[in-house]
């Protein structure tokens, strides 16, 4: 799957979970407030309820304060005036508990006022006629009773009553249908709002499910591309290492070969120098001979003039000059014997002690460091499993060179140093040279190339031995140098170098 195509799909997984958290936080926000409402207007409702109750309970307490008292006038019973005062000492919290229920509504407190009025007004006409009852003034308890029908305050009572009760309904009416509404909203809410997010999680389940057969889809191109990767791998590394021993064997047979001309080249350099003394000794008594010159004394060379002489000087420089290029053939053919044969040898590893080992190497270079005052510091170093004789080469090679290009006249300065990481043994091999320049870093691991001032012996094959003996260990190399502020080399070697690494690079 392409990066882009990943990365879209990523970003629209995240804007749809996105969605349905915003729809569900939505949903249920507006759930709660709807809730709330449909609460309120379902507590309004009874209130309006309670409200009616009340002015009905009101008015059935005063009719039995009335009763009571019409039987009590009629009969003197004092168990019809048991049942008026009862009825008279629960008016007050009646009105009291009307007059909280309505105090909302200003039009049902003026209602509420006026029935009070009026029921005040007919509670002191009942006391005035018990006072008269029970004075044994009947007579005028009955005009009393005549005068309070004249009046017809049952009536306006009854009336103010029905206009009370009237707008309770009203209201009663109104607030049952907006709890209904707000009911009916809140359920609306939640059901769109819980389809919403059920269709959100089935597209998020399809999308996953997509994904994850993209996914599987990928994995299976994934395995077959590593398998033919594998195969490819071995198929190259199989022709490499064929390809690497037939160079090997080419280069042990050009370097065998080469070597016999070359020491007939040495063989015939050697007969012409010997030949050189005959042929210049007969020129000098040919040209004695012409100038009647006396003979030499016994026992010495003649002596050559002019351009003889001057011939004789060129011909032992040019035998100079061929003798000195054949020993430097020699040493590179030589070198590349040796780099065959470690080539085709095989490495095996053993437990190694590294701080014994370039002890062991520092106590051989001690008398090239005496004479270059050079201190060699070993710090205490990992034991590791490799090949020993692999790395008394390379750290060999990378202490003598260290040895070898000081600064003149700087007491030399080495220090071996290790840590492990994650596997793997790291050793730094630091000096105070020379140094060598940033853009010749890579140049110097080169086969045959040198970089810096060619004041030392070499042929330029030292770090590239070495490089290519810490591959095959599977580990790498690197230098870390600037000029004249000394050089670091460092090594990562793996610290169990096992069977399935071992030769991979023959």
């Amino acid at each position: 799957m392409a990066p882009e195509i990943r990365q879209r799909r990523t970003l629209g997984q995240i804007l749809l979970f996105s969605a349905g958290f915003l729809v569900l936080v939505v949903v249920s926000t507006a759930s709660v407030l709807l809730v709330n409402k449909a609460r309120r207007d379902s507590a309004w409702v009874v209130h309006t309820i309670e409200a009616e109750n009340q002015i009905n309970a009101l008015l059935l307490e005063v009719r039995r304060a009335e009763s009571g008292a019409r039987a009590y006038l009629l009969t003197q019973g004092p168990d019809f005036l048991r049942d008026h005062e009862a009825a008279v000492a629960a008016i007050p919290p009646v009105l009291d508990k009307l007059a909280t229920l309505l105090a909302d509504n200003q039009a049902q407190v003026a209602n509420l006022a006026r029935l009070r009025s009026i029921i005040e007004t007919r509670l002191a006409q009942f006391d005035r006629e018990k006072a008269l009852v029970a004075s044994g003034d009947l007579p005028s308890a009955v005009a009393l009773v005549r005068d309070a029908a004249s009046i017809d305050s049952s009536t306006t009572m009854r009336t103010t009553a029905e206009a009370m009760r009237t707008e309770e309904e009203r209201l009663l009416a109104v607030r049952t249908t907006n709890a209904d509404e707000s009911q009916q909203l809140a359920t609306i809410v939640t059901v769109a709002g819980s389809a919403l997010v059920v269709l959100l999680a089935v597209i998020s389940l399809l999308l996953v499910r997509r994904s994850t057969s993209a996914r599987d889809e990928a994995e299976a191109k994934l395995r077959e591309s590593n398998l033919n990767l594998e195969a490819t791998v071995d198929e190259r590394t199989a022709d490499l290492r064929e390809a690497n021993e037939e160079i090997q064997r080419f280069a042990y047979i050009v370097s065998h070969d080469l070597r016999s001309p070359l020491v007939n080249i040495m063989g015939f350099t050697s007969e012409l120098d010997e030949l050189r003394s005959d042929i210049f000794r007969r020129i000098a008594a040919l040209a004695r001979a012409v100038s009647d010159a006396p003979p030499p004394a016994e026992g010495t060379e003649p002596e050559l003039e002019g351009a003889d002489k001057q011939l004789s000087e060129d011909f032992s420089e040019a035998l100079g000059f061929i003798k000195s290029s054949i020993a430097k053939m020699d040493r590179l053919i030589t070198a590349i014997l040796n780099l065959t044969r470690e080539g085709r040898r095989e490495f095996v590893p053993v437990r190694i002690d590294t701080r014994e080992l370039i002890e062991g190497i520092v106590s051989t270079l001690a008398h090239q460091a005496a004479e270059t005052n050079t201190t060699i510091r070993v710090e205490p170093l990992p034991a590791i499993v490799s090949d020993r004789l692999a790395l008394e080469q390379i750290f060999s090679n990378l202490i003598d060179n260290a040895i070898k290009y000081l600064k003149p006249g700087v007491a030399g300065d080495i220090a071996i140093r290790a840590r492990t990481k994650l596997g793997f043994a790291i050793f730094e091999i630091t000096d105070n040279g020379r140094g060598i320049d940033p853009k010749d870093h890579q140049r110097i691991f080169d086969l045959f190339r040198r970089a810096g001032t060619q004041d030392r012996p070499g042929q330029g094959i030292g770090l590239a031995h070495v490089r290519a003996l810490v591959r095959r260990l599977g580990g790498t190399m690197s230098v870390a140098s600037e000029l004249d502020q000394g050089s670091t080399f460092t090594i990562t070697l793996p610290i169990n170098w096992n069977a399935s690494t071992r030769n991979s690079d023959r």
